[in-house]
C-alpha cells in the first residue's frame, strides 16, 4: 500500500516569499549607477517612477530605495545573477562614477562581493543547484547577530511567526519562500544590546 499524503512535506510555513528589502538612500543618481548600470537590475517603470523612491527589480524580488537619508543593513544580501563575469565588467565600468563613495567589489571564482555607495553588502552567485531554478533573484538576506542569539531567533520565527527553519553552522536559517531564506549568522563583531 502506498504511503499517505503528508501535508507537512509541502509546508513552507507562514512566510511565503522574500519579496523585497527596503534601504533608504540619499541619492538616486548613485543608486542608478550602482543598481542598474552596475548590478544589471531594472527599475520598476510603473511603481514609484518619481524622485522620492526607486523600486529595483531583481527577478521576483525587489529593493525599495526611498530617498531619505542612509540606511545600512547589518548583514549581506544574497543575489543570483546570470553571469558573474559580465557583472564584474559592469561594476568595473561604473567604478569611476562612484569614486568617493563606499562602493567597491571583489570578483572571486565562485562569486562577486559588491558594496553599494552607502555600505550595503551584496554577495552575488551564479545560478546553481544550491539556488534551485533561480537564475536572477534574491535567495537570501543574511543578518549579522550577536553570538548566542541564533537559537532564540529561530524559536521566535517558529513559535510566533510559524515559519520553518533550522540551525546550521552558527546560524538560524528561516525559510522565507521557494528557494529563499533569512539567515541570522552569529558573529563576535556584534555585541549584545
Amino acid at each position: 500500500m502506498a504511503a499517505g499524503f503528508d501535508r507537512r512535506r509541502e509546508d513552507v510555513g507562514n512566510i511565503i516569499a522574500l519579496e523585497h528589502v527596503n534601504l533608504a538612500i540619499p541619492d538616486q543618481q548613485h543608486a542608478t549607477a550602482f543598481y542598474i548600470a552596475g548590478m544589471g537590475f531594472t527599475r520598476d517603470p510603473y511603481l514609484f517612477p518619481g524622485l522620492e523612491n526607486m523600486w529595483i527589480n531583481i527577478g521576483r524580488s525587489q529593493c525599495h530605495l526611498p530617498t531619505r537619508g542612509t540606511q545600512v543593513l547589518r548583514g549581506t544580501i544574497g543575489i543570483v545573477v546570470p553571469d558573474l563575469k559580465k557583472l564584474a565588467a559592469r561594476l568595473e565600468k561604473i567604478a569611476p562614477r562612484l569614486a568617493g563613495t563606499q562602493f567597491k567589489f571583489d570578483a572571486h571564482a565562485d562569486r562577486v562581493d559588491a558594496v553599494c555607495p552607502w555600505g550595503n553588502r551584496f554577495r552575488c552567485h551564479a545560478p546553481s543547484a544550491e539556488f534551485g531554478s533561480m537564475e536572477l533573484g534574491m535567495p537570501y538576506v543574511e543578518f549579522d547577530v550577536p553570538v548566542g542569539t541564533a537559537d532564540g531567533i529561530l524559536r521566535f520565527y517558529r513559535e510566533i511567526i510559524g515559519a520553518t527553519g533550522m540551525l546550521e553552522g552558527g546560524a538560524a536559517h528561516v525559510n522565507s519562500g521557494p528557494e529563499q531564506k533569512l539567515i541570522f549568522r552569529e558573529t563576535a563583531e556584534i555585541g549584545r544590546a
